[in-house]
């Protein structure tokens, strides 16, 4: 006969279609299948620190499943900032008689739980981020769903860039990968790419406008990853403060390349910013099933005690990795992906 398991669950960093499939999942089968007890902690790693805590039923979570954003909240809170923090943690789970802990995080979620599990507490992730830039899986959910806002929202820009003979800049989500960028600029047929693995040559990306002008195609659309940068800081953008684990808030690169096109072509430019759009609003089927598969593996790891694990895709199969290989290092666009997309520039 199974054991009973008391089961906390946490969502941090940026809120990202699927969590609440996720979410979903864990509850729906630790209890129907394990007869487990799910304890959801409030606002990413604030809840842990704070002891503000929730429980998750069967019925709480009820038409989650389509619902963006998170029913748990989130924050981009570190709980090493505080050297109490991890006994902080440790004393919650101990109050509330958890026999462990899942966050559902990206890099710097991952990258405390990680820290945690080595510091003796019994924790295991699931990955998460629209940028797609963790290690150890192929993919995350939310990502499908960010690039389908994307590449809707350059669908409908074209049609005014052509309208009015203009060249927009389209600014999306990605600071250290260009994934995003990549992929919504390939498929809403963007002529222009700019991503956070290559500096950029601002001339270079003037004269790919000017021949496709010399063409007869008097609008173009460039796609930029918030991450951006020229080459050797000719396009420095003023820094924004830091969260809590030293990322400096982006933002930026698109109006500054609004400026530097207008005025090294003399074509009229306009810059559109996405921004939390990205984030936000119902998932895609594809980001709903990913999420769901993903929430049913870490149950199962849990269940198993495999803590200092995260379930990952690998192909087509969800498989368990190391959390210390998912945040050794980025995952970012390799060289031929985007020497590929090259061929469509200009």
């Amino acid at each position: 006969m199974l054991t009973p398991m008391r089961i906390g669950v946490l969502t941090g960093g940026g809120d990202c279609p699927g969590l609440n499939a996720v979410i979903r999942a864990i509850v729906r089968k630790g209890i129907d299948r394990y007869g487990h007890t799910i304890v959801g902690f409030r606002d990413g790693w604030r809840g842990p620190l704070e002891n503000s805590h929730v429980d998750l039923t069967i019925e709480s979570t009820r038409g989650i499943l389509p619902r963006g954003g998170t029913i748990l909240g989130s924050s981009r809170t570190n709980p090493f900032k505080d050297a109490q923090g991890p006994d902080r943690i440790r004393e919650s789970m101990r109050t509330l008689g958890l026999d462990g802990l899942i966050a559902i995080g990206g890099e710097d979620t991952l990258g405390a739980a990680a820290r945690l599990h080595d510091d003796g507490l019994s924790v295991l992730g699931v990955p998460k981020t629209i940028d797609n830039d963790i290690g150890a899986t192929d993919m995350t959910f939310g990502f499908d769903t960010a690039v389908q806002v994307a590449t809707d929202a350059i669908d409908r820009l074209h049609t005014t860039a052509e309208s009015h003979h203009r060249i927009l800049v389209v600014e999306v989500m990605g600071r250290h990968a260009g994934w995003i960028a990549l992929h919504s600029g390939l498929a809403g047929g963007a002529d222009v790419i700019l991503i956070p693995e290559r500096p950029f040559d601002i001339d270079e990306a003037c004269r790919l406008i000017r021949r496709r002008h010399s063409r007869g195609r008097y609008f173009s659309i460039v796609v930029v990853a918030e991450g951006a940068v020229a080459r050797e800081g000719t396009m420095a953008v003023a820094g924004g403060p830091r969260d809590e684990f030293g990322h400096e808030r982006l933002g930026g690169i698109g109006q500054r390349l609004e400026q530097e096109i207008e005025r090294r072509t003399g074509f009229e430019t306009r810059a559109t910013v996405l921004g939390h759009i990205q984030r936000g609003g119902t998932p895609t089927a594809f980001d709903r099933v990913l999420a769901t598969r993903l929430g049913l593996a870490a149950i199962d790891a849990a269940n198993d005690e495999r803590w200092g694990m995260m379930p990952a895709l690998r192909g087509t199969r969800i498989e368990l990795a190391r959390l210390a290989d998912a945040v050794a290092q980025l995952r970012t666009v390799p060289s031929e992906d985007y020497e590929a997309a090259e061929a469509f520039f200009g």
